[in-house]
């Protein structure tokens, strides 16, 4: 692939400093697609000086002359979505489907909606006889994931571009090939020299560079808690803004008066989208007790009716897993769940019959769950469900709240009062009644080892100012 073993620094693609190369592999087929480099501390110098430099100019362009870059931004990424969802399509392992109008799709809804929100906000506020003012932080060191990578890639960049700041850029080095085609987008629309630069590299060297570095205002990750609490933790002595948003494992709550088929066969398909990869995939659901069985029967039969196979196949519903380390990871919770006495409901330990390579695996769903065992409590990041019974809806919120983790949680009902009652109740950042659809304009983000801040729309473009208040403003 051109420019693979390049970086985007400054406005030009230039050779890494050191010569560490990584494969990037098909998970549905375990081949190598192309080698690509990876970067160095020298590298994150590099790129944060010219991020750096290009701040003053940029942070000083106007309302329009942004809004006028994120249409251009648009223009080009609509010409070569194609282009951008056959090529998730290879490295994550998405189904042509679901790459062209979620992968894709998502990113070009939140240039979207950053462009909508842009021609309206507020940057000056007069309160009293003081001003208050909204002004772009600074170089932004955007750290984004492997799973859904269009989607958390433009959560940042927009904002971060519609806020005047500048951005270096390290994406997932799992899957990074996408990043260099909107990189080129990026170029061709015309952002100015420094404002993007792009570097690959993991998170040891390249992320940790970017965290520490003394120019950098403030560092946007999208990850695992584990990485998160890396990311703060190498941040904090240059007390920089961390903006994190990490893992899950969302309760969804099937009231009484829910449709049972219905809820349980859409959560089912809910938990196991992208193959389960989903930091807010509903992967607890909670039931009634009176109808558990009937409940486990349900789900049954909405794990067996997916079709596991190559991402390009029409039928397909699940592609692979990223890559061996993330399929291992998930046998072994699924043999967690099986040692632990959950009961296998369908599913299990090896590939789907037929499927003798690539990172498949099993729709499972475990019932016989209780709340300590280690596949209620810890996110698996694949197409696992578990099962829970509750006695009653305070036991259910019970439930979904006993968690570490805080991002979203799901509820079924036929009574949108009480379900909004539930919701209430709910210790997450994001609650969906009833499977809505997918809205860029409601703010994205987590309570407790989920994360902090807020993503998407105007809350996603608050991340990227500080704030300045003048008093006296007004003799």
């Amino acid at each position: 692939m051109r420019n693979a073993l390049n970086f985007y620094i400054d406005g030009q693609w230039v050779p890494p400093h050191g010569d560490a190369r990584l494969a990037v592999v098909d998970p549905a087929t375990e081949k190598h697609l192309t080698d690509i480099s990876m970067g160095t501390a020298e590298d994150v110098d590099r790129a944060v000086a010219a991020a750096y430099k290009a701040f003053p100019a940029y942070s000083a362009t106007s309302r329009e002359e942004r809004s006028a870059l994120l249409l251009r931004i648009l223009e080009v990424y609509k010409r070569r979505s194609e282009e951008l969802a056959k090529l998730i399509s290879r490295e994550v392992g998405s189904p042509l489907k679901l790459s062209r109008e979620w992968q894709v799709g998502l990113g070009q809804r939140h240039l979207e909606e950053m462009i909508r929100v842009l021609a309206s906000y507020s940057f000056h506020e007069r309160r009293g006889k003081s001003l208050v003012i909204r002004e772009p932080i600074g170089v932004a060191a955007l750290i984004s994931p492997w799973n859904w990578p269009l989607n958390q890639i433009m959560c940042k960049v927009a904002p971060a571009l519609a806020a005047g700041c500048t951005i270096v850029l390290k994406p997932s080095e799992v899957a990074p090939l996408n990043t260099i085609v909107l990189t080129e987008i990026l170029a061709e629309a015309g952002v100015p020299d420094g404002v993007f630069n792009l570097i690959n590299g993991d998170g040891p060297e390249v992320g940790r560079a970017l965290c520490r570095h003394a120019d950098v205002s403030m560092v946007s990750i999208t990850g695992s808690t584990r990485a998160g609490i890396d990311v703060a933790q190498t941040a904090a002595p240059t007390v920089k803004r961390v903006h994190q948003e990490l893992g899950g494992k969302s309760a969804n709550i099937i009231l009484s008066d829910a449709d049972l088929t219905s809820a349980v066969t859409r959560g089912v398909d809910a938990c196991f989208d992208n193959s389960g990869q989903s930091c807010n995939a509903p992967t607890r659901m909670l039931v009634p007790q009176s109808r558990y069985e009937e409940a486990l029967e349900i789900a049954r039969r909405a794990a067996e009716a997916h079709r596991v196979g190559a991402p390009e196949a029409p039928d397909t519903t699940l592609g692979p897993l990223i890559n061996k380390l993330q399929y291992q990871r998930v046998q072994e919770m699924i043999n967690v769940g099986l040692e632990e006495g959950a009961q296998l409901v369908t599913g299990g330990l090896g590939r789907p019959e037929g499927l003798l390579g690539g990172y498949y695996v099993k729709p499972t769903i475990f019932g016989e769950v209780t709340p300590e065992m280690r596949i209620a409590r810890e996110e698996i990041f694949g197409p696992v469900l578990v099962v829970l019974p509750y006695q009653d809806e305070a036991h259910a919120i019970t439930l979904a709240n006993d968690s570490e983790f805080g991002l979203a949680a799901y509820i079924q009902s036929g009574n949108i009062e009480r379900a909004r009652q539930v919701a209430l109740q709910l210790q997450v950042g994001n609650v969906y009644i009833n499977d809505p659809d997918w809205d860029a304009s409601a703010p994205f983000g987590g309570y407790k080892r989920s994360g902090n801040g807020r993503e998407y729309a105007e809350w996603g473009l608050d991340a990227y100012l500080e704030i300045k208040g003048i008093s006296g403003y007004e003799p």
